[in-house]
């Protein structure tokens, strides 16, 4: 150590000065902002280097990449099969279990039979409200010391179906109530879909900081763990920065109503840039999101299959996607170091330059009534759209790439006979409270015309 710091010693310190005034000379004479500074959708500013000398923030937010899980996610329709996946997966790697359920005529006893459950952290996505489905889910965890966390979301609810469960103060109702009997995790935020339907990084902060506030209002001393979900998009280290800023204003905002448990962040990566051609290209986005998710801080990451988008759930697709997040953890080795982000000048100024943009959209939300208000009122939808709107603009223009769809095609691909599952924005004229948040890819206009003229 006294050696390498002797060698140091002999080399004389840079400042970002001589750098820059070393970069101009080299541009001879072109304007230095406007070669080699760009800037995000978001508004932010990236600069070529970062110097120490530059009052980089040192932010304190502690992840722990060491505990990062492989979550595998099962769609419970047929129990029994259901059942058989979730040993299967374990038995290959898979570190914790979520089930999606839709309704609540399911056996948990043989949803779970034979599954182990002290070591085994199992998720329950419910799309529906029921305090008898949860209290049986409470008394089969009591009863088995299993580590259950149900996954209960009204308000995304709201978002993305354009009504309630039943409505906002029966919703609420039936929060408090669970919360009165447990101080286990049963509140999800699905932030998810701000992020599949366009949202920008900023938007996406500031609406999953104003879904949670809504929370911290409308439920009594509310003292339980809280879900975080989340979609990881292309934007590698904007992603990573963006995991630590979600937790470092989540944490804020807690401290103000005396919460001091941390929030737990499941990622996914996104499906806004996947696409049905060229799909083996979504084994490489969906490896950099996860590498993104995981050096972020994300707890839990789920994988999405490379085939997710056009085919049903298959064995193989599930396969390669809990393999690339074995490959991360067993052989790239991303869980051998807690806060691996920290100190790194680039991802800590976008980390603080996000939770500011954010939490100032965040008060601007609160101060025109709140998230739901403005949810109600079409904001969101609008500033959401907006924002979409701008990215699609990018990509039509070629802009923004996606390799094998707007750049370098292969013309000879075919999808039409392969197409399981509808992969474009599904019209349902129905009744609504608000406009529903609606997701949607940026290669549907221009893979629904590929198909039309296949042969």
């Amino acid at each position: 150590m006294t050696k390498e710091n002797n060698l140091l010693n002999e080399f004389e310190a840079v400042s970002s000065k001589q750098w820059k005034q070393q970069i101009q000379f080299d541009l001879k004479g072109a304007d230095y902002n406007e070669k080699l500074v760009w800037e995000s959708l978001e508004g932010i500013k990236v600069k070529p280097f970062y110097h120490n000398d530059e009052a980089i923030p040192t932010l304190s937010i502690e992840t722990k990449a060491s505990e990062f899980k492989i979550l595998q996610n099962i769609f419970v329709f047929d129990v029994e099969k259901s059942n058989s996946k979730a040993i299967d997966a374990l038995n290959r790697g898979a570190e914790s279990i979520r089930f999606t359920i839709e309704n609540e005529n399911i056996s948990i006893d043989n949803l779970l039979k034979k599954l182990p459950l002290e070591n085994v952290s199992y998720y329950f996505n419910l799309k529906f409200l029921s305090i008898d489905f949860v209290t049986k889910l409470l008394d089969f965890a009591s009863k088995n010391k299993a580590n259950f966390i149900i996954q209960l979301d009204p308000i995304g609810q709201l978002a993305k179906d354009g009504n309630w469960f039943t409505n906002l103060d029966q919703d609420f109702n039936t929060l408090n109530q669970i919360a009165s009997k447990t101080t286990d995790s049963f509140l999800t935020i699905k932030s998810g879909i701000y992020q599949n339907a366009g949202a920008n990084m900023i938007q996406q902060l500031a609406y999953t900081l104003a879904h949670v506030n809504e929370y911290f209002n409308r439920i009594e001393n509310l003292n339980q763990p809280i879900t975080i979900e989340v979609a990881v998009g292309t934007n590698y280290f904007f992603e990573i920065a963006k995991l630590r800023a979600l937790r470092l204003l989540f944490n804020t905002l807690a401290k103000e109503y005396n919460h001091n448990l941390e929030c737990k962040i499941i990622a996914t990566p996104t499906k806004r840039n996947k696409t049905i051609y060229d799909y083996n290209v979504n084994m490489l986005r969906t490896t950099t999101e996860c590498m993104s998710a995981i050096l972020g801080g994300a707890n839990e990451v789920g994988n999405l299959a490379y085939d997710a988008l056009y085919h049903k759930d298959n064995e193989f697709g599930d396969r390669i996607a809990r393999n690339q997040l074995l490959v991360l953890k067993k052989e790239s080795y991303l869980d051998k170091v807690n806060n691996p982000a920290d100190g790194a000048y680039y991802i800590e100024s976008l980390t603080e330059q996000l939770a500011e943009k954010a939490l100032t959209l965040f008060k601007d939300i609160e101060a025109n009534g709140g998230f739901i208000t403005q949810l109600m009122e079409g904001t969101i939808q609008r500033k959401i759209n907006e924002s979409a709107q701008k990215e699609q603009d990018l990509f039509d223009s070629g802009k923004e790439v996606l390799l094998g769809t707007n750049k370098y095609p292969n013309k000879n691909d075919k999808m039409k006979h392969d197409v399981e599952l509808y992969p474009f924005v599904k019209n349902n004229p129905r009744k609504t409270l608000i406009t529903p948040i609606i997701e949607k890819r940026l290669a549907e206009k221009m893979e629904q015309e590929r198909l039309n003229t296949e042969e």
